[in-house]
């Protein structure tokens, strides 16, 4: 019966966790900038207009989203129903959110941390709880954080549910691409790949199928147009040297109403964006060819798949147009794995993400008004978040180098 029992420290961890979804929710209401502005400003309506007989955003229009990720946005509005009348609709739309996004979190660390039996698990819990605090409340207020607890449970049983693990990954792609990269990183590392690959191939076929008979035809891949056609947004990693400029008054920073980002207007600023993306696709597949090679001369997928993941998923940051602080949430899930799988060497790169929140935290939503003055503290405290994540990318590559073949792993 003694192994049945929860342990005080586990209870703590999920009291802790519970705690810090509290308040990072009311850091939003709080803090400055409309942390939680795209909740209200562009869900809620998307949400209405779905519900209401008006435009389904990614079925009758091209959306930047892939289309499941409608189904969150609609799931909140529909908790939000009974709490209009106190609250208004705009009121309600957010507490629905905050709630549904805790849920699933919830229900991910049930998964992860469960009556915490394992020291690597509650150390990757209490990893979750840092960064969720330190990132502030677009870590919650954003369509990001519903595909967090999806990739870490579909990571987390990859390895004795492949099939289960790879079908919430790739629905988690289906709301934001970046899921992808853990698939693409397990059909390199995990031993059932053939699973994996199928598995990923028949969830998209048939989302595909049901988006097809739903009438998204010509908006089917509407949010891949839209991602190569944006601009150069003022949180890009390659938006730096830009923001300097800008500081300087060489360059301008302006609000682009189609994407509902602000971007850098430069000279050469429209260059780097247009090469960003082919950029983006040969640094993925260099990558991925490194971690072929690593499993084809016999390398663990516990050793292998949490830095070709973290890898994987922090060059699509670097390497993006767009810097959006909540894509500090997409490195949760690698180094959370990485944690559970091979905590040893995952310390340096989990304490880089750490440090990597509390930057995007001081910037948005602290210090973004300066920053869109292009005021020198924020373009400096941007400045340095940038170059820490280039330093994770340059460590997560190392780690893949450095991941053994068969018979060495030590």
């Amino acid at each position: 019966m003694s192994r049945a029992r929860i342990r005080p420290g586990t209870i703590a961890l999920w009291v802790v966790f519970i705690a810090v979804h509290a308040v990072v929710a009311w850091f939003g209401w709080v803090l400055p900038s409309q942390p939680m502005g795209d909740v209200v400003l562009v869900y809620q309506p998307w949400s209405h207009s779905a519900l209401s007989g008006g435009a389904i955003m990614g079925i009758t229009e091209s959306w930047v989203y892939p289309q499941l990720a409608l189904i969150p946005m609609v799931i909140a509005y529909l908790l939000s129903l009974p709490l209009v009348g106190a609250m208004g609709s705009l009121g309600a739309y957010l507490i629905a959110w905050a709630v549904l996004v805790t849920a699933l979190d919830l229900v991910g660390f049930a998964v992860l941390v469960g009556r915490g039996r394992t020291h690597r698990r509650r150390i990757a819990g209490w990893f979750w709880c840092g960064a969720l605090l330190l990132l502030g409340p677009i870590a919650m207020y954003r369509l990001d954080a519903v595909t967090v607890p999806l990739a870490i449970i579909g990571g987390l049983w990859l390895a004795t549910r492949p099939a289960v693990g790879t079908a919430l990954l790739t629905v988690g792609a289906w709301i934001k691409i970046w899921p992808a990269a853990l698939v693409l990183a397990a059909i390199i590392a995990v031993k059932q790949r053939i699973r994996v690959l199928l598995t990923a191939a028949a969830v998209t076929a048939g989302i595909i199928v049901v988006l097809f008979l739903l009438g998204a035809d010509s908006a089917l891949f509407g949010f891949l147009g839209q991602q190569t056609g944006r601009g150069l947004q003022i949180e890009a990693v390659a938006a730096t040297p830009f923001l300097w400029m800008a500081a300087s008054g060489q360059a301008s920073i302006a609000y682009s109403q189609e994407i509902l980002t602000f971007q850098i207007g430069a000279p050469g600023a429209a260059v780097v964006s247009t090469l960003l993306t082919p950029l983006m696709a040969l640094v993925v597949i260099a990558v991925a060819v490194f971690g072929a090679v690593k499993a084809a001369r016999g390398a663990t997928w516990q050793r292998l798949f949490p830095p070709l993941a973290l890898t994987l998923v922090t060059l699509l940051i670097v390497t993006n147009k767009v810097g959006s602080p909540q894509f500090q949430t997409w490195l949760f899930a690698p180094i959370i794995l990485w944690l559970v799988l091979d905590r040893a060497r995952a310390v340096t790169p989990a304490l880089l993400v750490l440090g990597l929140c509390a930057l995007t935290f001081l910037v948005y939503p602290l210090t973004y008004d300066a920053l869109l003055r292009a005021e020198p503290l924020p373009v400096l405290l941007l400045t340095v978040r940038n170059i820490l994540l280039v330093v994770l990318a340059v460590v997560g590559i190392g780690a893949v180098l450095r991941v053994p073949a068969a018979g060495r792993n030590r």
